[in-house]
């Protein structure tokens, strides 16, 4: 049973709650809050990582930033109608077009332009210092996919929204977009212990974006993908390492182990001056 599981877990849970948005499409928060619950479940019945279910005194300060993240979120939805009126190029869009065809080119479009915002934030030392915020985390469950800096979450969103903003994306896709958004980071960082097969060349679920939290610097850069691992093969920094088994130990950031836990202090950590350590070696496995 377990063995079955692992192997639809993603690709159901990603159809199947965007599936739900399109079909009750009145209902998008629920459903958001639906695949939480099913995303904890999943985590408690079928781990990857045992420990990473055990909270390290960061879950209040995750809730606080998924809050916060997902209210900035509602509030560009409300003010996107407006923007796209003073904004967009009339008539690209293409609104004769089925909605979920209408979705899959927003999540396309949308996904280019924040790993694009997401691969400048580990080159530009000011984007990084907001989103190191992000890799602070020392285990990986669905939640934290959630958890970053407010600042750097507006950055990645005005990234993936603009290109959609001047071709006037309807108000209900970005509706759409915004819960599938919040559905992949929850799969990106799940810690259900999922199998992908060939799709983990496509998808740029957990199996493969627990590199890209590598604590080991540089070796780090990998695997930028929101949706998709299309733009890391573009770019070279696809990354997969069969058989490797990503543990506590291998996670955050390895320079800074004192990385402050607080949601008060992670806020306020980009723009403190900071002592940076030694970085840690890299295993000769994941060379």
């Amino acid at each position: 049973m377990k063995t079955c599981v692992s192997w639809i877990y993603a690709p159901l849970f990603l159809l199947g709650f965007i599936g739900l948005g399109l079909y009750w499409p009145g209902w998008l928060v629920l459903i958001f809050v639906a695949a939480v619950a099913v995303s904890f479940l999943a985590e408690q019945w079928l781990p990857y990582e045992p420990q990473w279910n055990r909270s390290l005194g960061d879950r209040r300060r995750d809730t606080l930033h998924a809050l916060v993240n997902e209210s900035l979120n509602a509030v560009g939805l409300l003010v996107l109608p407006g923007l796209t009126a003073l904004l967009a190029f009339d008539g690209i869009w293409p609104r004769g077009w089925a909605l979920w065809e209408q979705l899959l080119l927003a999540v396309v479009l949308a996904d280019a332009g924040i790993t694009l915002m997401h691969y400048a934030s580990h080159r530009f030392a000011a984007l990084w210092r907001l989103h190191a915020v992000h890799h602070s985390v020392e285990r990986l469950y669905g939640f934290n996919g959630l958890m970053k800096h407010p600042l750097h979450q507006m950055l990645e969103a005005m990234a993936g929204l603009l290109p959609l903003i001047l071709m006037g994306i309807p108000l209900d896709v970005a509706q759409l977009l915004a819960l599938a958004i919040a559905i992949q980071l929850l799969l990106q960082h799940s810690n259900v212990d999922m199998r992908l097969g060939p799709l983990r060349w496509v998808f740029a679920w957990a199996p493969v974006h627990r590199f890209h939290h590598m604590k080991y610097g540089r070796a780090g850069d990998v695997n930028f993908g929101l949706f998709f691992n299309l733009w890391d093969g573009l770019l070279g920094t696809a990354f997969y390492r069969e058989g490797y088994r990503m543990g506590p130990g291998d996670l955050g950031i390895g320079s800074r182990p004192d990385f402050p836990v607080a949601y008060g202090a992670q806020l306020r950590d980009p723009f403190m001056t900071v002592r940076m350590g030694k970085e840690p070696v890299l295993p000769e496995a994941l060379r």
